[in-house]
């Protein structure tokens, strides 16, 4: 069973300052000392690379549509075994799920967790009026253990004081407008934790305006978890070595399936496909992140000709999104540049997305690492599209989401297999891949 003190900081909506003041509480207790575990509620990338810096622990997704509510269990137990707090980060407004219902919101998980819930409220422009936008959320769900509010963007001390005098529920805090510290934001949402260190520095706005002891007080009335399925624990002996791109250009992993590759036996091989040549593994894994950013330097590396003759020897290659595009023949961009040229298709930029949301998928055919059968869920979010050959074969066939083209994603060549879709892998998921390289490897 697990005991661990938890809060989750929800928000009232999108941009109302729940990252901000969630990355800010954790930097805050991390500086008292507190071992804080991060936890993201949904499919971002993005916060929880700001909530691993800060906290120097792996913050982790929790998403029931991806995991299944046992899965967010399991990963949050596992997750806080030596911790002190777990903070988690909610997802755009407390109650928006899928597809416009309660399914897979913070709201959802904060119930799964037994969490109580601290709402970040935007109060620009309002005073009174505050809490009646309050009482709403308050009583929407009354299932839900609402500890109290932290109110943001406050003008100036009257204002906090038309706010004070009319509280309903407690005020666990009285943030001041503090736009310089904000993170600025690009085509796929907020720069990443290693572009900016700003989020930690908003520690400081919390010690001088949140009761951090009420809060860590609020924290400890959380009840037992008990875990409904088995802790994974660790792989077995190594059997295989798996490259995972990481660097600027490639940075979108979920850390429960590096966790479940490793599970599987395989040793994990990080490297740049910016800076160095690809090294000496069995397989490679290549994450989403910004390759448009870093068209030239990707042209230029050795790497996309030492991962065009690997995936011509067989190697198993498995891509997303931004991956997906550098296997291509070309990304098309300001100019058109050179790439992989593993599997059959042209990648372009688009000004608008041309994706958005959670994608359910089956593997239709044998002839990747995925056998046929194989269930794959995940999320998709991109500002690019290809351009497949017209003979172009697909070993994902999807029955929520956009994929590639027509409802199909995975496109395949040889042994390497690209998706737009950002998988949560699953044990038989990360299995395949790993059977795969220790197959390779014997050759």
């Amino acid at each position: 069973m697990n005991t661990i003190p938890r809060i989750v900081i929800a928000g009232t909506h999108s941009g109302c300052g729940k990252t901000t003041i969630a990355s800010g509480i954790m930097a805050a207790l991390s500086r008292r000392g507190l071992k804080v575990q991060p936890f993201k509620v949904g499919p971002d990338f993005i916060d929880p690379s700001h909530h691993t810096r800060i906290c120097g622990r792996s913050s982790r997704n929790l998403d029931p549509f991806m995991m299944g509510e046992a899965g967010c269990i399991e990963t949050f137990v596992r997750a806080t075994k030596d911790a002190d707090i777990a903070v988690i980060e909610g997802v755009m407004g407390l109650y928006d799920g899928v597809d416009g219902s309660d399914s897979s919101s913070t709201a959802h998980v904060a119930r799964i967790l037994n969490a109580p819930v601290i709402l970040v409220v935007d109060a620009k422009g309002m005073s009174r009026s505050v809490h009646a936008l309050i009482e709403g959320y308050r009583h929407y769900d009354p299932t839900l253990t609402f500890c109290g509010v932290i109110f943001n963007r406050i003008g100036s001390p009257r204002h906090r004081s038309m706010i004070e005098s009319s509280l309903v529920i407690p005020s666990f805090g009285y943030i001041p407008r503090k736009e310089e510290l904000g993170v600025e934001s690009r085509h796929l949402g907020l720069r990443m934790a290693h572009e900016s260190g700003n989020m930690g520095e908003f520690g400081k706005i919390i010690e001088e305006h949140c009761n951090l002891d009420e809060l860590l007080c609020a924290a400890q009335q959380a009840p037992l978890i008990t875990p409904s399925i088995n802790d994974p624990g660790c792989g077995g002996p190594v059997r295989a070595t798996i490259g995972v791109a990481h660097d600027e250009a490639f940075c979108f992993y979920y850390q429960d399936n590096l966790d479940r590759l490793r599970k599987t036996g395989a040793e994990l091989v990080f490297f740049s496909p910016l800076t160095g040549p690809l090294p000496e593994v069995d397989a490679v894994y290549l994450g989403g992140g910004y390759p448009e950013l870093h068209l030239a330097a990707l042209e230029a590396s050795r790497c996309r000709q030492d991962l065009n003759h690997a995936a011509d020897l067989g190697m198993p290659v498995y891509a997303e999104c931004g991956g997906l595009m550098y296997l291509t023949k070309e990304i098309r961009s300001d100019k058109n540049y050179r790439m992989c040229d593993i599997l059959p298709a042209s990648a372009e930029m688009t000004k608008r997305i041309q994706a958005l949301g959670y994608v359910k998928a089956e593997s239709i055919r044998d002839n990747s690492f995925l056998p046929a059968g194989q269930k794959v869920t995940g999320h998709e979010f991109h500002y690019s599209r290809l351009e497949p050959a017209h003979d172009a074969r697909y070993a994902l066939r999807l029955s929520r989401g956009k994929g590639i083209e027509d409802g199909n994603d995975g496109l395949i060549s040889h042994n390497a297999l690209g998706c737009y879709t950002h998988a949560y892998f699953t044990d038989s998921f990360a299995e395949a891949l790993a059977d795969s390289a220790f197959k390779f490897s014997r050759q």
